[in-house]
């Protein structure tokens, strides 16, 4: 009986074993977000909470073929968003002080029924683990009670990026989140993407397109 017991209870944990096994097996095949980024070379879309606010910030996420630099270039040339972002109307620099500059945005939303504006204060990019991080807020005035836009930009190697940016507007129109986040998504899937493509043409020597809007979500 002792004996039995001993292979029953052998038994048992070779299958636990086992089911550890497969389980390391199948998160060792399961792909990083970056390596998912870098497979597909296309745009996520996202969302992500923010504290003190009901509405999600609408994210969107790529790999760029570009170095670090090249891309950062690209993302801090605030006064010239609105040549190759889509959603972005308008875009001027209307002050700096120090490490701060000052930008004039105005983004089309809801399907382009309407536009908000905003003078946003970016900051100098800040170490973030292994990246960095661009952070733009409402500073004084504009036509919504807030807005929040965050760059991410963490790189992979010397000729390699991953970038993403968080954007949160909050409207002084009686809006619901369910209404604002997915416009805010798609608002950052087409400012990450255009910002790929204008760091890969830059990276090869090329000169950028201009950006298209364009009406589908």
């Amino acid at each position: 009986m002792v004996r039995l017991g001993r292979v029953i209870l052998a038994v048992a944990a070779m299958g636990v074993l086992g089911a550890a096994q497969h389980t390391a097996r199948a998160d060792a095949t399961e792909p990083t977000e970056t390596e998912r980024l870098v497979k597909s070379h296309a745009t996520e879309r996202y969302s992500v909470a923010v504290p003190g606010y009901s509405i999600r910030a609408g994210g969107g996420m790529t790999a760029i073929n570009a170095p670090l630099s090249t891309v950062r270039r690209i993302v801090t040339d605030y006064g010239h968003y609105a040549d190759f972002m889509p959603r972005f109307q308008k875009s001027r620099i209307v002050a700096k002080s120090g490490p701060n500059t000052d930008v004039y945005l105005q983004v089309s939303i809801l399907h382009g029924a309407a536009n908000i504006w905003a003078v946003t204060r970016f900051g100098a990019p800040v170490p973030e683990g292994a990246g960095e991080r661009i952070e733009g807020r409402l500073h004084g005035q504009g036509n919504v009670d807030q807005l929040l836009a965050v760059w991410h930009l963490v790189p992979i190697d010397d000729n390699h990026t991953i970038a993403k940016i968080e954007l949160l507007i909050v409207p002084k129109l009686p809006l619901p989140g369910s209404v604002v986040t997915p416009e805010l998504e798609y608002a950052s899937d087409q400012a990450v993407s255009a910002t790929r493509e204008r760091a890969e043409a830059q990276s090869r020597g090329a000169p950028a397109e201009r950006r298209q809007d364009t009406a589908a979500n």
